[in-house]
């Protein structure tokens, strides 16, 4: 069989950095095990990337490209597959311009900096990512705000820690392992946990606030209201770093009073009176959120008062509080990028830019102008795309419309580790290398103060990894790229005067941590303070201070809809087995979770005549799919909470099963429901009606 070969290197199966050993036999991985080396993850490892080999060797998985014929998918090689892309597109430029193409990339393989780089050499501003809804926004909103991204700091010990709607030991989300929090927390910190459904954070929590799904803006200004009242905010610092705290302060105490956050947010006034002074007196203090509070139209409020609770209480870069990381001196993710590339003409292209201003600013669209843009062809036509580690069927709003979108494309490619419903609808497919795969300065887009060695274990296949697939494309269309990836990746590393052989040796380097950074030279924004008063917002002709604005599809918003669908839908439950679209084909996987969940009330299951594993019709005014019902006493009776991310690669249609179970067929993606500056979309709230199933049998697998 041959020697073992130990290979060091760091995992992405989910957000991804988390570091890894793979044991290497005779050109094949056949084991995978956590580093304790890693400075971040300390050899833990989670299920989606112990589980990694089943998806790099699954019999399924595309290991050459593909062109689709007349008859089906043929196999053809690299040269007539990249060949085609890069005429196809050069078509599109010629007979409408650059803006005609779409490019879209997920969540998923850490690709960004090579991703941004082809598509602002293509010189088109049409550019989809999960970031209008997921970290990009957050990170937008806190950079108007404080001018950086205030990351909560668990190596420097909180004595309280609020976890704000996320779940850092399932989904270790961005710059956070959940094993660093677990370390926090058994060393005594203070729990405050938001969330609309008992968890096994909230059975540890010293507070939980059971918040409606949707409303955390409004509670964030119930924090502040009591901070305000009570005077428990750090004086010095709002005198001397705080930019409109006394209009600010004049709003939180006029319109949103305890018994009005109350009201919206079905949190008793008292509890949250006892969770802000828990916050604002222990000290240090973090605040660690996720996405839930990104996906609603409140997305930049949210962020904005949450930042602003951190600057109010003095646990802005204070250790322990909420930091900004000192990245090592590599290049960085903007310098590789080349935006500047990108034509002043063609940025005032972007579609929905002029009114997504701030998602502009994060050179993203919302995905909604794409789609209408397609169908309608205004203001202009979009023609052709390519889309790379990415699910959008499954995984963005409305999913009926994308499929009409995507399938009017004149041409469409897709590069992903196997055919899933979107890929099925593209014209070329190219096979995508996994992060074993893969030879990367990976994380360098994060905030937590590291870069790590990706190094390549095996290859598998004719696929390539992500970055060759930019890098070759884009020398295809005439775009100035270096002649390997491994050259690219020398360019990134040469201010730290490592070559990548020596990085790969070293395995990661971190930046020189300082803390109070404010003080000697301000904040980052124009005012260079802390800016509750956004004057950048201002200057656009929006509000310039945070608010709630009510969920556009809700029981208050629209009671006309309540006899229809009397219940709120919180959709995105988490689960620790899948990452959004991605693992539904993994055998270890699907065997711990092998049906898509909606959690129920018993009591409101009891109304339906609903029995807990029942198969549920769950209905919006866009559609109706079903999931299985698992009760949880836990949630409110008037909330249910439904998985997303599903589809059937065992159904082997062009479809695989993707309007059956999928979410995403319910979620709604109209302009009245966007975060009105960043667009980001309502994937997480709305209404629905529940229904037992007539036909109670599994999901057809022929």
């Amino acid at each position: 069989m041959g020697m073992i070969k130990k290979v060091r290197t760091v995992c992405r199966s989910c957000h991804g950095g988390c570091g890894v050993i793979a044991h290497v036999q005779a050109g094949k991985v056949v084991k995978i095990e956590g580093d304790p080396d890693s400075p971040i993850s300390h050899g833990t490892l989670c299920s989606k990337g112990l589980a990694i080999t089943q998806i790099a060797y699954h019999p399924d998985r595309i290991l050459h490209p593909l062109k689709k014929q007349a008859t089906g998918w043929e196999r053809i090689t690299w040269d007539e597959a990249l060949d085609t892309i890069s005429s196809k597109f050069q078509k599109v430029i010629d007979e409408y311009g650059p803006e005609s193409l779409l490019i879209g990339q997920g969540t998923g393989r850490d690709y960004e900096s090579h991703f941004s780089r082809f598509g602002n050499l293509l010189g088109t501003p049409n550019v989809l990512t999960a970031g209008h809804m997921c970290y990009l926004s957050r990170i937008g909103a806190s950079l108007v705000t404080c001018g950086r991204f205030p990351v909560c700091d668990y190596a420097g010990e909180p004595k309280c820690i609020v976890l704000w709607a996320v779940n850092p030991l399932w989904s270790n989300p961005d710059e956070y392992k959940g094993v660093n929090f677990w370390g926090a927390y058994r060393k005594g910190a203070k729990l405050i946990v938001i969330d609309p459904r008992k968890n096994f954070y909230t059975k540890k929590a010293d507070l939980w606030l059971q918040l409606r799904p949707g409303t955390d803006a409004a509670l964030a200004m119930g924090f502040f209201n009591v901070i305000m009242d009570e005077e428990l905010y750090d004086k010095d610092f709002v005198a001397n770093y705080i930019h409109g705290w006394e209009p600010f302060k004049e709003r939180v105490l006029k319109e949103y009073p305890l018994d009005r956050v109350e009201e919206i947010t079905w949190v008793g006034k008292e509890l949250i009176r006892e969770a802000a002074r828990l916050y604002a007196k222990t000290k240090p203090a973090g605040i660690h959120w996720g996405v839930p509070t990104e996906q609603t139209i409140n997305c930049t409020d949210f962020t904005r008062t949450a930042v602003g609770l951190m600057a109010a209480t003095g646990n802005l870069d204070a250790p322990g509080g909420n930091v900004f990381h000192v990245p090592p001196p590599v290049r960085t993710v903007s310098q590789f990028s080349r935006h500047e590339a990108l034509t002043s003409e063609m940025k005032k292209k972007r579609l929905g830019g002029e009114q997504y201003k701030l998602g502009a600013r994060m050179t993203f669209i919302t995905p909604k102008v794409a789609w209408d843009a397609i169908v309608q062809e205004k203001p202009y036509p979009l023609k052709a795309g390519l889309f790379v580690g990415t699910n959008p069927l499954i995984t963005e709003a409305n999913a009926r419309d994308i499929h009409a979108a995507l399938k009017k494309l004149d041409f469409f490619a897709v590069a992903d580790f196997f055919l899933t419903p979107t890929a099925e609808l593209a014209d070329i497919f190219l096979p995508a290398g996994t992060w074993l795969e893969q030879n990367h300065v990976a994380e360098n887009w994060k905030f937590h103060g590291y870069v790590l060695a990706r190094q390549k274990v095996v290859e598998i296949g004719e696929c390539w990894q992500d970055h060759k697939i930019f890098l070759e494309l884009g020398k295809r269309m005439g775009q100035e790229w270096w002649p390997t990836v491994e050259d690219a990746l020398g360019w990134i590393l040469e201010p730290t005067g490592f070559t990548w052989e020596q990085f790969k040796e070293k395995g990661y380097l971190q930046g020189n941590m300082e803390y109070f950074k404010y003080r000697k030279n301000g904040f980052s924004t124009p005012t260079r303070k802390v800016e509750l008063y956004s004057t950048t917002l201002d200057g656009w002709g929006r509000d310039p201070l945070p608010k709630y604005v009510e969920i556009p599809e809700s029981p208050v918003s629209r009671p006309d809809l309540a006899d229809k669908y009397p219940y709120i839908l919180n959709a995105g439950l988490r689960t620790p087995t899948f990452f959004h679209s991605a693992n539904r084909q993994v055998p270890w996987l699907r065997e711990i979770r092998p049906d898509p969940i909606v959690e129920i009330h018993p009591e409101t299951a009891k109304k339906h005549g609903i029995h807990e594993m029942d198969w549920v019709w769950i209905e919006s005014p866009r559609g109706r799919v079903r999931e299985k019902a698992k009760f949880n006493d836990g949630i409110d009776p008037r909330v249910v909470v439904a998985e997303h991310g599903w589809w059937y690669p065992e159904i082997k249609d062009e479809g695989h099963g993707w309007d059956i179970s999928n979410i995403n067929i319910l979620t709604d993606d109209s302009y009245e429901s966007m975060d009105p500056v960043m667009g980001a979309t309502n994937l997480r709230v709305l209404l629905c009606s529940i229904s037992r199933c007539e036909d109670q049998q599994g999901v057809s697998h022929g």
